[in-house]
């Protein structure tokens, strides 16, 4: 559905793709009869009800999303943001796709959208309340946010990375390890497991600054910016 332009800009016809969910600010312009509305990404796995606790991770849930435009009608729109580098990925039935939410440019709206903590993206954690906090505790100790988007469906998004992208495939004997700051997105059936060595020296800024790292199993790809400059 998306289509480069070059780089750092794609392009799509919204009415061939059923809808176009955006960050907003990506748009950069347009032809033809298109009309944009916010967007509501719904709500975190395992996050709904409960008590006091579970509203609080439900609110510092919301406050990590990118705030997103739908565009709708007949016409073709270009995205582009920051000068950032860009990349489409394919979404296939039965494929997941997580990615930062500061990472994620675009996708078509026809994709089941939904926000799972950090930590219930694999073995290690599991959701819910305590998933959250584990979120809290993983945001807090690599610069990442503390929840992370995750798209299903057929349809196609588009990535956003400092510097270009660096596709790994993952399915060998040997996990992929990853910098956390550098993990752009995971595609396929790919779980992730945050490791740390965590010393004092870590804690009081003297370490070696790898003390996190980010395990990836299983069949897939994992998507890695060349930097690790935050979006």
């Amino acid at each position: 559905m998306f289509e480069k332009v070059n780089g750092k800009v794609v392009k799509v016809n919204v009415g061939m793709a059923g809808g176009v969910a955006a960050r907003t600010g990506a748009m950069l312009f347009y032809t033809g009869d298109v009309s944009f509305a916010p967007h509501q990404v719904p709500g975190g796995q395992g996050m709904g009800g409960g008590g006091g606790l579970m509203r609080v991770a439900g609110r510092m849930m919301a406050g990590e999303h990118e705030r997103t435009m739908l565009a709708q009608g007949t016409g073709e729109v270009h995205y582009g943001f920051a000068g950032l580098e860009v990349h489409v990925v394919q979404m296939q039935p039965g494929a997941t796709l997580r990615v930062e939410a500061s990472r994620l440019l675009a996708n078509t709206a026809g994709l089941q959208s939904s926000i799972v903590s950090v930590m219930s993206s694999g073995g290690g954690g599991g959701g819910g309340l305590m998933g959250a906090l584990r979120g809290a505790a993983t945001g807090a100790l690599t610069g990442q946010g503390m929840f992370t988007t995750q798209l299903s469906g057929q349809g196609s998004a588009v990535l956003l990375a400092h510097g270009g992208f660096l596709e790994l495939p993952v399915g060998g004997p040997d996990p992929i390890v990853v910098d956390p700051q550098a993990f752009v997105a995971a595609y396929g059936n790919v779980q992730t497991e945050l490791k740390t060595a965590l010393s004092w020296r870590d804690a009081v800024g003297r370490g070696s600054g790898e003390a996190m790292q980010l395990h990836c199993v299983g069949q897939g790809v994992v998507y890695v910016q060349a930097s690790e400059e935050k979006l």
